[in-house]
């Protein structure tokens, strides 16, 4: 990939103090590495519908998978995925699992995004 002109600055020129506060709140590698792979999860457009459906009620791998319109199997291993990520939850019912999102967070983040691709 080539870079154009207007891409980088006309002139070398570090400005040491921006850089040190920068720096200053700069993310442990570990958090960047969780960041990345939490995003990496969400990055797949059938996990997406999966945790938007999941924002609206709790709903079990039959349910969605009609929803989303793919196989049982195929949205249990999404749902393993999401719940590695701790972007799912699931409870017992009988014979029935039912999925929610983990956590409110998770609902704020996916709508956060959802306005910005609005704007």
């Amino acid at each position: 990939m080539t870079q154009s002109l207007n891409d980088i600055c006309q002139v070398r020129c570090i400005h040491t103090e921006k850089v040190e506060k920068a720096r200053q709140y700069i993310l442990q590698d570990e958090i960047i590495n969780s960041l990345a792979e939490l995003f990496k999860c969400m990055g797949d457009p059938t996990r997406l519908k999966i945790l938007h459906a999941l924002q609206q009620q709790e709903l079990c791998v039959c349910d969605l998978s009609v929803v989303v319109n793919s196989s049982e199997s195929a949205v249990s291993h999404q749902l393993r995925l999401l719940r590695t990520q701790k972007l799912v939850k699931f409870r017992r019912d009988g014979k029935v699992i039912y999925y929610s999102l983990d956590d409110h967070h998770i609902g704020m983040l996916f709508n956060q995004a959802l306005e910005h691709v609005n704007e």
